[in-house]
């Protein structure tokens, strides 16, 4: 076989390849103990930096995300994951067992990610080196038969091959094709022109964003903290761990160091449509960035719009209502605004909590209760809330007397007492009632608790990611990369000029991988302006 023919042969079987995927192909497996193990590892490793296994996991990555979606998580709102297992004793702990109220910290979901990253890792270092390596490049030679590809065309023009080739040539490169010239055989000339490398960009611009995203969420995760804070109206907290309710950090943080900023809440407000669905949330806090600070600012917190300063993001999460009582003691004792944070059980804020007083006297007191912001009675005859607005505001009580058990070492939820209490006869129940603002109960030993009324809380969090903006160019890049994979086509023509007697004859072959359709109005656009610069005398065949 010739050179020329040789070339051609090659050409030919390159020209409908278009793709720079790696090739997946192991190498053989040697019947030796080292290298049959070397062969296997060689052969794990360009199954796992495939594409496709890339897909994979970023598909398993996708469905793992889901119950962090559909379930509450610890991280963000534990008041609401407290709440879920109240009322899921059975799938609750099993959830939690699993780690799906903090997902994406679960060794499963890390797992993924993890593989995730180095799929990706080995995966963009071989298309980097073949996408370079395609660019540097020149398009392949005409295929021998351009009437065999997807798309032809031919006519006849009175000018010479070099002239036509000429014009061609700059017509291209002002359309930004690449372009290479080849001088054939009995003075013909090819052009081969290629366009669309974008959309390999496009694609190895969205890997790479995605690998960023993957990095800057695990700097978020090691850099980062967040801590939940339940705040009455009227009181306040700071930034620091003790404060906080529930604390999560990522294990490189120092929590003695963290950011200044102190809030008090000054007043909240909910705004409910008639049917009773919640239009607008508002807390009026004011703030200081340190504890020493007395130049306290204003600032209006809502849902999706958070307080920034100092790198962190005071979030307003959601709020309930904490009934206020006034005990007075045999003795004389008073204990005025007494109250406790109360946890919605349902979508109209019935709510549920407990008041715990380890000073009273003779016997410490609890009291358990359920309060509706809008009273009504269920079928069974039990408290409930209509509405989720307080226009007609009430709270059933349960009064327990006795030891609280709070000295015994046993943790205790600020939301519930200790039941071990009141099986052992510890506590006993001296009293059910149900109060409106005003109502009193009167114990047996003289003690008098009044329903004052009630005020609101708030469920503030304080958020630090230091990769955050790193998230925000990596999802920018994503869709960019995208917007070029989709929408950019990669694409080859060729131009063979062969002279004859009375002038030259122009063939036009095109190939496309994808979007044929619009590769087709393409390619009979193109061949008319490339027919009208070559000055035909007469069309010939055509197939686009």
């Amino acid at each position: 076989m010739d050179t020329a023919t040789h070339r051609e042969a090659e050409s030919t079987a390159e020209a409908p390849r278009l793709s720079t995927a790696p090739d997946d192909v192991a190498p053989p497996v040697d019947a030796g103990g080292l290298g049959r193990l070397t062969a296997l590892a060689l052969r794990a490793w360009r199954r796992l930096t495939s594409m496709r296994t890339a897909l994979v996991l970023l598909l398993f990555l996708a469905l793992a995300a889901i119950p962090g979606t559909l379930l509450p998580q610890r991280p963000l709102n534990p008041v609401k994951v407290t709440g879920y297992l109240r009322a899921h004793p059975a799938l609750g702990p099993l959830y939690d067992r699993f780690g799906l109220f903090d997902v994406f910290t679960a060794p499963w979901f890390a797992s993924i990610y993890l593989l995730l990253a180095v799929s990706l890792v080995g995966c963009l270092a071989s298309r980097l080196r073949l996408h370079a390596r395609a660019l540097l490049r020149p398009p392949p030679p005409a295929p021998r038969r351009l009437d065999g590809l997807p798309h032809y065309a031919s006519f006849q023009s009175t000018r010479q091959p070099d002239d036509i080739a000429t014009t061609v040539e700059a017509l291209l490169r002002r359309k930004r094709w690449r372009i290479r010239r080849d001088e054939e055989p009995a003075d013909a000339i090819a052009l081969g022109a290629e366009r669309g490398y974008l959309r390999e960009t496009g694609n190895l611009v969205f890997h790479f964003a995605l690998l960023l995203l993957l990095g800057a969420i695990a700097i978020g995760k090691m850099y980062g903290y967040s801590g939940t804070v339940v705040v009455n109206q009227g009181d306040g907290f700071c930034n620091t761990v003790s404060q906080f309710d529930s604390f999560t950090a990522g294990p490189l943080v120092d929590q003695n160091r963290l950011t200044p900023l102190c809030a008090h809440l000054r007043r909240f407000s909910a705004r409910y449509t008639p049917v009773g669905i919640a239009a607008t949330f508002r807390a009026e806090i004011t703030y200081t960035m340190s504890p020493s600070d007395t130049s306290s600012r204003a600032y209006r917190l809502e849902v999706n719009h958070p307080l920034r300063r100092g790198g962190d993001r005071l979030y307003l999460l959601g709020h309930g209502f904490a009934p206020q009582f006034t005990v007075r003691d045999p003795s004389g004792d008073v204990f005025d605004h007494v109250t406790a944070p109360f946890l919605p059980q349902d979508g109209n804020l019935t709510s549920s909590g407990v008041l715990k007083l380890p000073d009273a006297r003779p016997l410490q007191l609890a009291i358990e209760g359920v309060f509706a912001p809008t009273a009504a009675l269920d079928p069974s005859g039990l408290l409930v809330s209509g509405s989720p607005v307080p226009t007609r505001p009430a709270v059933a009580v349960f009064v327990d007397e006795g030891n609280l058990g709070l000295d015994t070492g046993r943790p205790q939820s600020v939301y519930a007492i200790d039941r071990t209490q009141l099986l052992d006869g510890a506590l006993r129940r001296v009293a059910v009632r149900t109060l409106f603002p005003g109502g009193a109960i009167r114990l047996s030993d003289g003690t008098r608790i009044t329903f004052d009324g009630y005020t609101q809380w708030a469920n503030l969090q304080v958020s630090h990611d230091p990769a955050q903006d790193w998230v925000l160019l990596a999802a920018v890049l994503i869709v960019a990369g995208l917007l070029l994979s989709l929408r950019v086509r990669r694409r080859r023509l060729w131009v063979r000029i062969t002279p004859t007697a009375d002038g030259s004859r122009v063939t036009v072959g095109g190939l496309a991988r994808s979007d044929a359709e619009a590769n087709t109005r393409e390619f009979a656009t193109l061949s008319r302006v490339l027919g009208r610069t070559a000055e035909t005398t007469h069309e010939g065949q055509s197939r686009a």
